[in-house]
């Protein structure tokens, strides 16, 4: 049968762990004070994060959060690179991937957003 890929979040600045799997930094700005070999990165498809208009309508503001995902998931069904990653991964089937993220709001952030919406087209 299928292996199912799970898809988990975390930041970017926790510990690498084996358990992680693929690991990719999903924000368009590589975060400050991260060095490239401390985040063990697979990848960073930079082009699946939010438009910068989008980024800064929401400006971590956890009352526009649900808005935000709505905005979001529209963008992403429009967009080319998350189309592309989600086929990746569909056709590669790793057993986890793990989505980073630089925001300090484990509960608001597009990382959430964007592992709900590649759950749903994997």
């Amino acid at each position: 049968g299928r292996r199912m890929t799970h898809v988990e979040i975390k930041k970017v600045r926790d510990e690498p762990s084996s358990d992680d799997g693929v690991r990719l930094l999903v924000d368009r700005l590589w975060p400050r004070g991260v060095s490239k070999a401390d985040a063990e990165l697979d990848g960073h498809p930079k082009d699946v994060a939010p438009s910068t208009d989008l980024r800064k309508w929401f400006d971590h503001d956890p009352e526009k959060f649900h808005e935000f995902g709505d905005r979001y998931r529209a963008e992403l069904d429009d967009n080319a690179a998350a189309q592309e990653l989600a086929a990746e991964l569909r056709d590669e089937r790793p057993k986890q991937v793990t989505l980073l993220y630089g925001a300090k709001d484990e509960e608001h952030n597009h990382a959430i957003v964007l592992r709900d919406w590649l759950r749903d087209h994997l």
